[in-house]
């Protein structure tokens, strides 16, 4: 076989198995949307590949599940006037983003969605007024207008499917309740159940994270800086509060929390601290799916909104929104702790989404 054949293969399967990263942002300050950069996996370094897209305030994104879909939301509007989601098809080669269609959320300010396990069915939470759409999802990508909408409370911060798909679940961070809602997956319909579960006033529960094996719900608490375990009862759709742990090695007055995940064996929960600029690690009992605290570690920049874990578990990336750098950290392969790769100071402003694709 020719070398030199060989050695451009080697160079492609190289860069063909280095994901895509894409970052939302707010577009008030200088962005003009999302974009994409290359995480090289040997180095942890990012590749800037420029502006995938052009859209309005895309400050949460979500993929399919075969990576050749992006959804954005649009985070436009307030408790009168409605915001949108776009749907996007992926170029794994140059990182693109082309328009598929967009469509109403039914609601202002819509800030976060979530797939249903069938994939036929995308949930947005509208930040303003507090309400919840359901979206289908059709086998070409797009997307169709709301067939279902629920008001919450006085806001919707985040929405999440249980893993059995028998169940919506809403945070309202003003109310402090988490709503739950019974989810008809051949219709996309919801239906209220049992009256909302309410957390410690003043908390501020954000975002919610199932664990895989579905006993166990994780809710990041903004206000209050804390993460509440709360157990799942998936037959009779109720949860029960168990554990309340802060996301502070101490004191912190103007701290918000701001994103949980899971990483991909579920032994390790982050949290990142606006306010204290860091990523709270906890380790994760095997049995009890309970927390314990682990360590803190700083972002290089001020306002972590937003993290992700890369497909191998190598790196985790977060968005400093105030500081307009994203930082690089690797994650030890055993304990899951943090140390510094590097950070990008270029050609990002106000970045408030990461999020990994595989091409």
């Amino acid at each position: 076989m020719n070398r030199l054949f060989v050695i451009c293969l080697l160079v492609w399967s190289a860069r063909a198995a280095d994901p895509l990263v894409y970052v939302g942002t707010y577009t008030d300050s200088g962005s003009q949307g999302i974009y994409a950069f290359r995480l090289q996996s040997k180095t942890g370094k990012l590749a800037p590949l420029g502006l995938a897209a052009a859209t309005s305030n895309p400050s949460f994104l979500l993929r399919s599940a075969d990576h050749r879909f992006l959804y954005a939301v649009n985070e436009n509007g307030n408790a009168r006037q409605m915001g949108s989601v776009s749907a996007y098809s992926i170029d794994g080669a140059t990182g693109k983003l082309k328009l598929l269609n967009w469509v109403s959320s039914r609601g202002g300010a819509p800030c976060h969605l979530a797939f249903d396990r069938t994939a036929r069915w995308l949930a947005v939470a509208n930040y303003e007024g507090g309400s919840v759409s359901v979206l289908p999802v059709h086998q070409d990508g797009t997307l169709g207008d709301a067939v279902y909408f629920a008001r919450t409370g006085s806001y919707a911060g985040s929405v999440a499917f249980s893993p059995d798909n028998r169940f919506l679940l809403a945070s309202d961070p003003g109310a402090d309740r988490i709503y739950l809602y019974r989810f008809d997956a051949s219709t996309g319909a919801l239906v209220i159940h049992n009256p909302a579960v309410a957390v410690k006033p003043g908390s501020g529960v954000r975002q919610l994270a199932f664990h895989p094996g579905g006993k166990v719900l994780y809710a990041v608490n903004q206000l209050s800086s804390t993460v509440t375990v709360f157990d799942f009862d998936s037959e009779a759709g109720r949860l029960k509060e168990r554990q309340t742990l802060t996301t502070l090695p101490g004191f912190s007055p103007d701290n918000q929390a701001a994103a949980l995940l899971l990483n991909s064996d579920a032994s390790q929960l982050y949290v990142s601290n606006c306010g204290h600029d860091s990523i709270y690690t906890f380790t994760i009992d095997p049995r009890q799916l309970t927390l314990a605290s682990q360590e803190d570690f700083p972002t290089l920049g001020r306002t972590p909104r937003h993290f992700a874990i890369d497909p191998a578990g190598q790196y985790l990336i977060a968005a400093n929104q105030d500081t307009n750098n994203l930082v690089v950290l690797k994650v030890h392969a055993r304990t899951g702790q943090l140390a510094v790769v590097g950070k990008l100071t270029e050609g990002i402003a106000k970045p408030a989404c990461v999020l990994f694709v595989q091409p």
